[in-house]
């Protein structure tokens, strides 16, 4: 059991976070840091394939990152004309502000933040299109997982500190719910020691903050 000391200091730090975050309204959606890992520094764009959104972040070394993003429903439409209910097109832009050099970059949508996204909740990068622009300005190797888990995978680059890199991919919701988030981690394979599959260590590192 925790001691009331240890309680009231775990509540000021939920306080101070949440007083230190950012959260941006674009075209109806709202994108906010307010979960940790990163800092949020703009969105632009509408979501459609020719003006993405736009997400510009600045990415530290204290644990996954996690965009969240709220207001994503059937009267936002589907901007990317797959056939999902909702959907939007994204360009992210990721500096790096950890201390060490990026060599993969992996993201993952979920839609509760303890468990990673099943077929059955819809939400995917697209899965089931025909047309799925992933691009990476610094990782030409890209790996789509859809089952178990809604996973982009970058590699075969290499992005040093204070450098930065883009993704670009699309978000689609055949079910849509009020809020999403896009878990996001860089790893450099030869200083994350005991981390053999950097998927599933971000999925269990993010699952962790949450027990």
């Amino acid at each position: 059991m925790l001691r009331p000391g240890c309680v009231a200091f775990l509540l000021s730090l939920a306080a101070a976070s949440s007083a230190t975050a950012t959260s941006l309204t674009v075209e109806g959606l709202t994108f906010s840091d307010e979960l940790g890992g990163f800092k949020l520094l703009d969105v632009t764009g509408e979501g459609s394939r020719d003006n993405p959104f736009v997400v510009v972040e600045e990415i530290d070394d204290t644990g996954p990152a996690i965009l969240t993003i709220y207001g994503l429903d059937a009267g936002f439409g589907n901007r990317v004309g797959t056939q999902h209910v909702t959907g939007f097109a994204m360009t992210k832009i990721a500096i790096n502000r950890s201390g060490r050099a990026w060599l993969q970059y992996h993201l993952e949508l979920r839609e509760v933040n303890r468990y990673s996204s099943p077929y059955t909740d819809g939400l995917s990068f697209g899965q089931g299109s025909s047309a799925r622009d992933y691009v990476s300005s610094a990782f030409p190797s890209i790996e789509l997982t859809d089952e178990p888990i809604d996973a982009l995978g970058f590699s075969g680059g290499r992005v040093p500190e204070g450098g930065q890199a883009s993704f670009s991919f699309f978000v689609t919701d055949a079910s849509p719910v009020a809020r999403i988030l896009l878990l996001q981690e860089a790893y450099d394979p030869l200083s994350d020691a005991g981390c053999a599959a950097p998927r599933r260590c971000l999925a269990d590192a993010t699952q962790s903050l949450w027990r």
